[in-house]
C-alpha cells in the first residue's frame, strides 16, 4: 500500500485554526471583562448579584446590537458557543462526585428524582402552555429542576437550541435564582423549619451550589452541609436528563430508522458520565480538581459570550415576558415540590 503525504496538510490545518482565532479571543476578551465585573461585585456585595455567565452574556449581546460581526469573527464565535461549550460540560463530570450521597438516605434520594423529574416535566408542560417553543420550554425547565445556567448550557447543544432562547432562559433564570437565594430563609423561618429542612429546602430549591451556601448560612452550618449534598443530587441528575434527551431527540429525527450513537448520546455527555464515575470511584487524583473546575468555569464564560455575540436581542426583549411568566411560574413549582418532600418525610 502507497502512502501518498499531502504537504499543504499542516497549512490547511493551520489556516483552519487561524480562522478561529479572531473570535475564541474576542469571545474570551468579554469573559475576562465579564469575570473581572463579578470580582468587583463580590468585592463590593460579598457576593455577586448578576454572575459572571450572565454578564458575559449581556455583554456580547450588546455589542452584537451595535455591530454584527463579519466572516473575520464568525468561524472562531461560532466554535467557541458549540464546541467549546461542549468541552466544558464534559469536564463538568469530573466535579460531581456520589461520596456523600448515601449518607441522605434512600427515601430522600428518590424524593429527589422524583422532585427533578416533576419538575422538568412541569416546567415543560408551562412553557408548552404559554407559547413557548419546544426548545425555549425545555432549557427553562431543565433550568428550574437541575442547577439554573450550567443545566441551560448543558442541554443546549444536546437540543440543539438556537442562541437567543438560550441568552433569554439564563437572563431570566438568574434573575430568578437571587429571589429564591433571598426567599429560602424566609420561608424557613415562616414555617418554623430545623437547620436540616432549611438545608433540604435550599437544596431542592436554589439553582447555583454558591447561592445554596448563603440561602442555607443563616440557620447554621448543618443547614449548609445539607443542602451542599441535596444539591449535589440534583447536579447528578444533569448527566441522565441530557441523555434522556437526546434519545428523544434521535427518535424524533431519524423518523422510524435506527438512532445512531452520537445521536442518542452526545460525545460530551457520554464523557461527562464517564468522569463522574471515575471521580465517584476516587480514581481521579483531588490534585486535578482545581484546575479542571477553571477550566470548566473559563470555557463556559467563553462560551457564553459567544452566545451573547450570536443573539440577536430584539429576538429576546420579544421572547421577554412569556419567558419570565414561565421561569417564575417553574421556580413556584420545584418551591411547591420542595415543601411537600419536606411534609411528608422523616427529616431529623
Amino acid at each position: 500500500m502507497t502512502v501518498t503525504l499531502d504537504p499543504a496538510a499542516p497549512s490547511r490545518r493551520l489556516t483552519g485554526l487561524a480562522r478561529l482565532l479572531p473570535g475564541v479571543a474576542l469571545s474570551a476578551a468579554i469573559g475576562a471583562v465579564a469575570y473581572g465585573l463579578q470580582i468587583v461585585e463580590t468585592r463590593l456585595f460579598e457576593h455577586p448579584w448578576i454572575e459572571g455567565l450572565v454578564l458575559a452574556i449581556l455583554i456580547g449581546a450588546g455589542l452584537r446590537l451595535a455591530w454584527t460581526p463579519s466572516s473575520l469573527w464568525t468561524p472562531g464565535i461560532s466554535f467557541s458557543a458549540k464546541t467549546l461549550l461542549e468541552v466544558a460540560v464534559a469536564l463538568l463530570g469530573a466535579t460531581v462526585s456520589g461520596a456523600a450521597v448515601a449518607a441522605l438516605g434512600p427515601w430522600l434520594l428518590l424524593a429527589i428524582v422524583g422532585v427533578v423529574v416533576a419538575a422538568v416535566v412541569g416546567g415543560y408542560a408551562l412553557g408548552r402552555a404559554f407559547g413557548l417553543p419546544h426548545a425555549m420550554a425545555l432549557l427553562v425547565a431543565c433550568g428550574n429542576a437541575i442547577c439554573g445556567n450550567s443545566a441551560i448550557a448543558a442541554v443546549a447543544p444536546v437540543i440543539e437550541a438556537e442562541g437567543e432562547d438560550v441568552a433569554a432562559a439564563i437572563g431570566f433564570t438568574a434573575v430568578l435564582g437571587v429571589a429564591v437565594v433571598l426567599l429560602v430563609p424566609v420561608v424557613g423561618a415562616m414555617m418554623g423549619y430545623d437547620a436540616t429542612r432549611v438545608g433540604v429546602l435550599a437544596g431542592l430549591t436554589v439553582y447555583a451550589v454558591p447561592q445554596v451556601l448563603a440561602a442555607a448560612a443563616p440557620a447554621g452550618l448543618a443547614a449548609v452541609q445539607t443542602g451542599a449534598v441535596v444539591k449535589l443530587v440534583r447536579v447528578l441528575m444533569l448527566g441522565p436528563v441530557c441523555l434522556v434527551l437526546g434519545l428523544m431527540r434521535s427518535k424524533q429525527s431519524e423518523a422510524g430508522r435506527g438512532p445512531r450513537l452520537h445521536q442518542m448520546a452526545p460525545w460530551f455527555i457520554l464523557v461527562f458520565l464517564a468522569l463522574m464515575a471515575v471521580r465517584s470511584l476516587g480514581w481521579l487524583p483531588e490534585a486535578i480538581l482545581p484546575p479542571l473546575q477553571v477550566s470548566v468555569s473559563a470555557l463556559t464564560l467563553i462560551a457564553m459570550a459567544a452566545l451573547g455575540l450570536m443573539v440577536d436581542p430584539r429576538a429576546v426583549v420579544r421572547a421577554g415576558p412569556r419567558v419570565a411568566a414561565v421561569a417564575a411560574l417553574s421556580a413556584l413549582l420545584i418551591g411547591l415540590l420542595a415543601l411537600g418532600v419536606i411534609a411528608l418525610l422523616p427529616l431529623g
